[in-house]
């Protein structure tokens, strides 16, 4: 990973292969180091195609979302097969899933978080609620997490994460929390995506002490996501060295 180069935030693909492929072409993999924040799955028909080229793209970096949850947990255990067909899960993309042990392992070793050289917390859920999975006296917060995370993806804790990767847009209506959780992790600003946005580029709020990049890139799935916004609104560099001021 070349932490030299610029750095490119994927917002929620949610199967949209083709708007992904299309949102990227301006963003060659040898020039960008790009992190996707998650759920790269459910909603459209290529939420499996979406992992692997996720996967395989050069100077890349892929969190854990809750809906990569969900289908892991699918995958373990086929009781959860309604609850995660409601999630906009595709049959097709489990049963791929389930062919390919390589792709679930890597699925499960995704971190739950990044920091930044510049000191920007990068997380899929816009919540504090990480901090459970805190070990306390910890010295680096974002490894204790992330540790605590793949243990308990490989132990059968789904439930466990569910409930802190679900729960969204408490930092937008509370900056107090939001402050204290940069404060807790060291971190001077929080990129995130899982709530989806208005606004034609990634959004920027409580003086861009955070930044949604959920615009809804994916054309599928239920309407809280906003069909057909600019790709700009979920795909787009992230500035080092200046906060983001709203548009």
């Amino acid at each position: 990973m070349n932490q030299e180069l610029p750095v490119l935030i994927v917002g929620d693909v949610h199967g949209d292969l083709e708007r992904l492929f299309k949102a990227l072409k301006s963003y060659p993999a040898d020039r960008w180091r790009t992190i996707f924040l998650g759920d790269l799955v459910d909603g459209g028909p290529f939420g499996v195609g979406a992992l692997r080229y996720a996967r395989d793209r050069p100077n890349s970096e892929v969190l854990l979302g809750n809906h990569e949850l969900a289908m892991l947990w699918t995958v373990r255990d086929r009781s959860r097969l309604s609850f995660w067909s409601g999630l906009g899960g595709e049959l097709h993309d489990l049963r791929e899933l389930e062919g390919d042990p390589g792709l679930q392992e890597w699925m499960r070793r995704r971190p739950a978080l990044l920091k930044l050289e510049d000191q920007t917390l990068v997380q899929h859920s816009d919540n504090d609620l990480y901090g459970r999975l805190l070990e306390p006296g910890a010295t680096d917060p974002v490894r204790s997490i992330n540790e605590e995370a793949a243990r308990l993806l490989s132990s059968g804790g789904e439930a466990v994460l569910w409930d802190i990767l679900s729960p969204g847009k408490v930092f937008r209506e509370n900056r107090d929390r939001l402050e204290r959780w940069l404060a807790k992790m060291g971190a001077r600003r929080l990129v995130h995506g899982h709530k989806p946005h208005r606004s034609k580029c990634p959004e920027a709020y409580h003086d861009g002490l955070a930044i949604d990049f959920d615009g809804g890139l994916g054309r599928y799935g239920k309407n809280r996501y906003q069909r057909l916004q600019p790709l700009e609104a979920s795909v787009a560099p992230l500035d080092l060295t200046a906060p983001w001021s709203r548009s």
